[in-house]
């Protein structure tokens, strides 16, 4: 495996020397830099809050958003704050010489412009402005402009792939040498779903290479990294990680750390506070981080449901057209498939719950989610029929036996110790201490689950920041139940937060009984 990324000059320090200091607010992704009204820099320098500043020390540098404080506290006038983003970028310890200055105006702003008004952007244009988000040239109003620009203009797949080919492009390349190299990916929304924690085993245990990268919950109670953390550590140097890779032939780890299409996290940061994630962005997002990552083939999961990100056929179908155009100009081989996303997969929501349900699967054990087990059977049949020695509609049979045999287990078990395995037992997982149970008011089947009510729920009871809490199913689509059974069980760490779950589920508890003629049947392709 080898990497390349873009090489920095080195600076000289040459402008007039601050302390600098650690400030610590977390700012999410940006650099931000804080600087006393009464600094002699502050007039002399002509600085405006919100303006970019270029920070320099010992031959190293960084952009931020400069804020001016009032407050002694924070800053005083000797002093230049860094937030935690900012200050774990320069690198170096609190009270070294810092100078600061103006920032150059990013050289892609022309073409920022020429977007906001609706105008087609050429290979170049996108190129440049990546690379200049990348490197924290943009501030959040710059960013958000972007982000919105592209979100309302509507980019033509011709655009989609010059964005993703200019994302890929910036930061870390990987070269595995070898083929295939395999992926899996879901666009999300769906709650549970951990299908990648059982894919990856099956599909390393066969042998293919299969290096998974996942991220973090930003909106949802559990990202595949969350639920891995329960078990192993996932925040890994890059170095370990691939050492772990090749021994092992895969991994389950945190993306945070690899620099790999850095320029889509530093994106994530306006998108999701916004509510955006249009089909643009999306393919982006998803398929410039696994070109970089050295994927040569991809499994998209594209769940559709009237609570999942794609809500029709017709849209999923679109979509899928959309991801097939784009990769194959990328030179990835991709393989669509289109999942019943009308209700969480597994019975658990949240990082333990979710956990316990992976770990029964691959233990075989009596009370294991039937659906994630065949769900992730089907989706690591498709992705073993990459190898060139598979052929094709063998694929379900091989990961069924490999996971039956334990060799899948086996291999999971491998993956944790190489990165770190940690305490856990799935017949007494560490759920949080407080809990309460949603009953059904009256009987009646269960003909409606809202996925995004019960994330929300699953969150206000402290998931994925409390590991232990979440929501625990007792009934699926299609359930007869009878007054008073359980539906499901909310964990909470804290009362307080276990009465915001309460209280959101008794104005709506995200499961709708009514009669069978009422069930809607999901016609989705696999």
């Amino acid at each position: 495996m080898k990497t390349s990324s873009p090489a920095v000059a080195p600076l000289d320090d040459t402008l007039s020397p601050l302390a600098l200091k650690r400030v610590g607010i977390d700012t999410y992704r940006e650099n931000v830099a804080y600087l006393h009204r009464d600094c002699h820099l502050y007039r002399a320098e002509g600085f405006q809050a919100l303006s970019k500043v270029e920070v320099r020390a010992n031959g190293q540098r960084i952009l931020a958003s400069l804020n001016v404080v009032d407050d002694p506290g924070i800053v005083d006038c000797q002093q230049l704050g860094l937030s935690e983003d900012a200050f774990v970028s320069l690198g170096l310890a609190e009270g070294r010489p810092v100078s600061v200055s103006q920032a150059e105006p990013p050289a892609s702003i022309p073409a920022l412009h020429r977007k906001i008004r609706g105008e087609r952007l050429a290979r170049d244009d996108y190129r440049a402005i990546i690379q200049d988000i990348a490197e924290l040239r943009y501030s959040k109003i710059e960013l958000t402009a972007f982000v919105v620009a592209c979100d309302l203009g509507e980019l033509d797949r011709e655009e989609i792939f010059f964005l993703s080919d200019a994302m890929c492009r910036v930061g870390r390349r990987l070269d595995w040498h070898e083929h295939p190299v395999v992926d899996k990916h879901c666009i999300g929304g769906i709650p549970g779903n951990r299908t990648s924690m059982l894919v990856v085993p099956i599909v390393a245990a066969h042998g293919l290479l299969c290096p998974k990268t996942s991220s973090r919950a930003i909106t949802s109670p559990s990202g595949t990294a969350d639920t891995m953390e329960v078990l192993a550590d996932v925040d890994l140097p890059f170095d370990a990680l691939g050492e772990i890779v090749r021994t092992h032939r895969g991994c389950l780890a945190w993306g945070g750390t690899s620099q790999l299409s850095p320029a889509d996290d530093v994106l994530i940061s306006v998108e999701r506070p916004l509510s955006i994630d249009s089909p643009g962005q999306m393919v982006a997002s998803i398929l410039s981080k696994k070109v970089a990552a050295g994927s040569t083939h991809l499994l998209l999961d594209i769940p559709v449901g009237p609570h999942a990100k794609v809500r029709s056929m017709p849209e999923a179908r679109q979509l899928r057209k959309l991801f097939e155009f784009v990769a194959g100009r990328m030179g990835l081989t991709l393989d669509v498939v289109i999942t019943d996303g009308s209700q969480p997969v597994g019975r658990g929501i949240g990082p333990v719950l979710e956990a316990r349900d992976v770990m029964q699967v691959l233990g075989n054990h009596p009370e294991a989610p039937m659906d994630l087990r065949q769900k992730s059977l089907r989706l690591a049949g498709r992705i073993l029929e990459f190898d060139p020695d598979v052929r094709g509609g063998d694929g379900f049979g091989i990961a069924r036996d490999i996971l039956d045999s334990g060799r899948a287990l086996e291999k999971m078990q491998a993956i944790i110790e190489a990165q770190g395995a940690r305490s856990f037992d799935p017949e007494a997982p560490p759920l949080a201490p407080h809990r309460f149970e949603v009953v059904a008011p009256r009987d009646g089947m269960v003909v409606g689950i809202d996925n995004l009510k019960l994330a929300r729920i699953a969150r206000l009871a402290g998931a994925p920041k409390a590991l232990g809490a979440g929501v625990d199913m007792a009934a699926r689509l299609g359930d007869e139940v009878r007054a008073g059974q359980t539906l499901y069980t909310v964990y909470a760490a804290y009362r307080n937060e276990l009465s915001l779950a309460h209280q959101s589920s008794e104005r709506d508890s995200g499961v709708t009984l009514g009669q069978r003629d009422e069930l809607a049947h999901l016609n989705v392709e696999m």
